[in-house]
């Protein structure tokens, strides 16, 4: 471990400042380096575009002076529903400049999705890509206080263009004068029960990540080359593509393609990526490519993982052939990196590392009480933590809910060895994490048993080798109707069209009666074990 990790490990403190714009200091970092290559966007058909860290700038000050205009003003909130791209930075970075708060928004979603995101946080205006103007169309009566539509591309019926409001607009922009403690994220994510979570993070919240994250975790320096996979719409996005990469005055390396196991690893090869930040899943799949030794991957110096812990073989493979050790890491769009292997620490494959060095992090009972070590508990951390967040908007109930005494508690369960590295045993509610996607139960079974056939559902995770885990359904139908292969195809599009389509489920079983408690309530639990150790015996 280096010398000064250690140090923070002993202090775990981080001053903040009273006040901080992270698209202020992009600005700063942009005058002193204005012919910095700040994006290198690679389209799936070999197009490369190359944006200075002087352009990026220009580009999102003409985007906020734009939204001013329209009336868009500090502690607004705006919805995002765009691609990887250009775009995508230029958007974030203006919003916060001018202090509106930013809704990530997957351009997946639904018009479900949609409406339950603007009206729970009343959103004031949506920037979109044509790609989803059609889901948000079917919502716009619905939505009373969405004032702005704005579209990527030409303007259309109700949309205004991008491009075109932003073509008069000034180059120049003072930065708000935003407290590091006033809101400027808000991130939804599955719950078990009832809507997504509106998880709310502060101007602070970058300058936390960059001072660990990005530096211990990730390793960027300023003459990397970073290739951080996550999409826009995601809280990862902001860890890694956003913050981790231009904050650090790095070189971003966007790719608008599909994922593709070999096509993943050409680029690699073909490009002097030296940061690579992945899912489980794309690592999983590069390692099993045939004859992965023919790729001639020399750039790559860090690499890092996080969603779900990364199998030993995976690590083990990507260490032998190309000489890098793949680190995992752990945190939640409620906070940051938690825990990880970092820099110059010694890694145990299978292990989720250790702690950040600013966070506490313990194993608790159900009472808060911290456990021995190897002992089974909940994965807590310290409340007074500077990236956790501010708590869930709206919604004191459920942010109640996440702490217990001193300790926020994450929802995983693990065991800390004699060493401090923490091992990660299992969730400890129903949500599901499948390829890197959060998805509650809830979101599955509300889509399903709108279908005439379905007089009941659960859905829970089922173990597989490549995404961790999928969603699992077991239906219980109504009278009348038969279960069958073309029955299950015919719901699985159902959830399709109703909500995002990553998490529809790859597998149904339909079955007789659902396990339940003596109230009533559905047994996830005993759903989820039987499926655990069915996988455990094939």
């Amino acid at each position: 471990m280096t010398e000064h990790h250690n140090d923070l490990l002993m202090d775990k403190r981080l001053e903040i400042p009273e006040y901080y714009n992270f698209a202020a200091q992009v600005e700063q970092y942009a005058q002193a380096n204005p012919e910095k290559t700040a994006l290198f966007v690679l389209s799936e058909s070999g197009e490369e575009v190359k944006l200075s860290y002087s352009q990026l700038n220009r580009y999102a000050n003409k985007i906020g002076n734009a939204l001013k205009s329209l009336g868009v003003a500090h502690g607004d909130k705006v919805f995002v529903l765009v691609p990887r791209g250009v775009e995508a930075y230029g958007i974030y970075l203006a919003l916060i400049k001018i202090g509106v708060v930013v809704l990530p928004g997957s351009e997946m979603l639904r018009s479900k999705d949609i409406e339950y995101r603007v009206n729970h946080s009343q959103v004031k205006a949506v920037i979109a890509f044509d790609g989803i103007v059609g889901e948000v169309d079917i919502i716009r009566s619905e939505c009373p206080l969405l004032e702005h539509y704005i579209v990527l591309g030409e303007s259309q019926h109700g949309w205004l263009s991008l491009e075109e409001i932003i073509e008069p607009a000034d180059e120049t922009l003072e930065a708000a004068n935003t407290r590091s403690d006033e809101l400027a994220f808000l991130s939804y994510t599955s719950g078990t029960t009832g809507g997504p979570k509106g998880v709310m993070h502060v101007h602070s919240w970058p300058f936390a990540h960059l001072a660990v994250a990005a530096t211990y975790w990730l390793d960027v320096q300023e003459n990397d080359l970073v290739w951080a996979t996550a999409g826009p719409g995601w809280a990862k996005w902001i860890w890694s593509p956003f913050v981790s990469a231009i904050g650090k005055g790095a070189t971003a390396f966007v790719y608008k393609g599909r994922f593709a196991p070999e096509g993943y690893l050409k680029l690699l090869e073909q490009y002097p990526i030296s940061v690579l930040c992945a899912t489980p899943t794309e690592y999983r799949l590069m390692a099993k490519v045939s004859d992965l030794e023919r790729y001639q991957i020399t750039a790559l110096r860090s690499a890092c993982s996080a969603g779900e812990p990364l199998n030993r073989e995976v690590i083990d493979t990507f260490q032998r052939v190309f000489h890098v050790t793949v680190r995992d890491g752990y945190g939640q769009t409620e906070n940051t990196l938690l825990i990880g292997t970092f820099k110059g620490m010694e890694p145990r494959p299978g292990s989720m590392g250790r702690p950040s060095p600013v966070v506490d992090v313990a194993i608790v009972d159900e009472n808060g009480g911290v456990l021995p070590t190897g002992e089974v508990g909940d994965i807590a951390i310290d409340r007074k933590m500077v990236a956790l967040f501010k708590g869930y908007l709206n919604d004191p109930e459920r942010t109640n809910r996440a702490f217990r005494g001193d300790w926020y508690v994450t929802g995983d369960q693990g065991k800390m060895d004699e060493d401090g590295y923490i091992w990660f045993e299992g969730r400890s509610d129903d949500i599901i994490i499948s390829g890197g996607y959060t998805i509650g139960p809830f979101e599955v079974e509300d889509a399903l048993v709108k279908h005439s056939a379905v007089a009941e559902c659960a859905a829970v995770a089922s173990p597989d080798p490549e995404r961790g885990h999928i969603v699992k359904a077991f239906v219980v139908l109504k009278k009348g109707h038969t279960g069958s292969d073309e029955l299950i195809h015919e719901l699985q599009d159902h959830v399709k069209r109703l909500t995002a389509p990553y998490k529809y489920p790859r597998k149904i079983e339909f079955i007789d009666d659902l396990p339940k408690t003596t109230s009533g309530k559905i047994r996830r639990i005993e759903l989820r074990q039987a499926e655990k150790q069915q996988k455990s015996v094939m």
